[in-house]
């Protein structure tokens, strides 16, 4: 196996999935919010509760950037801070009410567009698709 192929191909697709990620999500966000916020819920929406650092970090913005646009959302009803139980100073952040059903309509929306994209799909292939999810997520993505 020639590996440095085998990166190639990888960098080739992790670059695909971002264009697509994109080409899906442009259009699904609230007005509300920004580019930047939405990306922030939708880390939340799939970790729940998270740490004001792991956001930064996940999102490579830096940590007074995430921390001024979580105030934001704070202040837009879409996400709280919760304390953590065993150590008072660790904070985490999670959606709310609201921001989880702002969510919700968005992954709706970009399931439909994954729908379409996956139309002419035979039910073998769509199989195969799964399985090679399964596969990355596991071996490359954990």
């Amino acid at each position: 196996m020639d590996k440095q192929a085998l990166f190639k191909k990888f960098v080739t697709f992790t670059s695909s999935v971002h264009q697509v990620t994109n080409d899906m999500t442009k259009d699904v966000q609230a007005e509300e919010v920004t580019p930047l916020q939405y990306k922030i819920l939708e880390h939340l929406a799939i970790c729940e509760a998270v740490t004001i650092s792991a956001i930064s970090e996940c999102l490579h913005t830096s940590l007074p950037n995430t921390s001024r646009e979580l105030r934001k959302l704070i202040e837009k009803q879409l996400c709280e801070k919760v304390p953590d139980l065993e150590d008072r100073r660790k904070q985490y952040i999670r959606l709310t009410m609201r921001g989880q059903a702002m969510m919700e309509e968005a992954f709706q929306r970009i399931e439909s567009q994954f729908l379409k994209r996956i139309a002419q799909v035979s039910n073998e292939e769509l199989k195969e698709v799964e399985r090679a999810l399964d596969l990355l997520q596991k071996k490359v993505f954990y």
